[in-house]
């Protein structure tokens, strides 16, 4: 889905299951970046989402703006915000995880925490709704930073797995997907800096 489209950057919303950007083989070269080229030639990729994760992602169109775009993620201005949905009753209602992030090398592509080489990883999360009788949590995420896999690994790190995933969950339970959803994105327009609000439901 087509979320906006103007002369600088495209908004869509990715779909679950489906890489943002090419990966190696040629059985891997369908993706969300390709898709938006074909329709917008200039689009160039500003930040990815896991490919197990959906939601919103933008793209740049053109270098100025691929530039613009790249530096306010780079520089933290831009606000995005997730919605999971996470194994456990998770208390309290708020709260911040502060861990360093690094690549698992035997196990990739899976990350771990690493306080003595990783790099640092700052996620804020908030709860939304307890499912008491399924005992799983919604939960709204903020990756301050963006290290990858690392609203999942900082959940899994406080025993709060996210729903569905086949790399840090460790329940058997089998979900045809990962619960995890880029909800929401805020930035300033690369040409004239007027704010620009994004917000697309979970499908979950």
């Amino acid at each position: 889905m087509v979320w906006h489209e103007d002369d600088d950057l495209v908004v869509v919303d990715k779909p679950a299951g489906l890489l943002a950007v090419p990966g190696r083989g040629e059985d891997k070269q369908d993706c969300l970046s390709a898709r938006v080229a074909a329709r917008w030639p200039d689009a160039r990729v500003v930040h990815r989402l896991d490919m197990a994760t959906s939601g919103l992602m933008l793209f740049a169109r053109g270098a100025v703006a691929q530039r613009r775009l790249s530096a306010a993620f780079a520089e933290r201005r831009v606000d995005k915000r997730y919605v999971a949905v996470v194994h456990g009753l998770v208390v309290p209602q708020a709260g911040t995880i502060e861990a360093p992030l690094a690549a698992d090398w035997p196990r990739r592509p899976r990350q771990h925490l690493d306080h003595a080489h990783g790099r640092p990883a700052l996620t804020r999360w908030r709860v939304l709704q307890h499912d008491a009788a399924a005992r799983r949590t919604r939960v709204e995420l903020e990756p301050v930073t963006g290290r990858a896999h690392q609203l999942r690994v900082h959940l899994c790190s406080i025993g709060h797995a996210i729903v569905g995933d086949p790399l840090y969950g460790d329940d058997g339970e089998v979900e045809p997907r990962l619960l995890l959803h880029a909800a929401r994105l805020a930035f300033l327009h690369p040409r004239d800096e007027r704010p620009c609000v994004f917000a697309s439901e979970p499908p979950f």
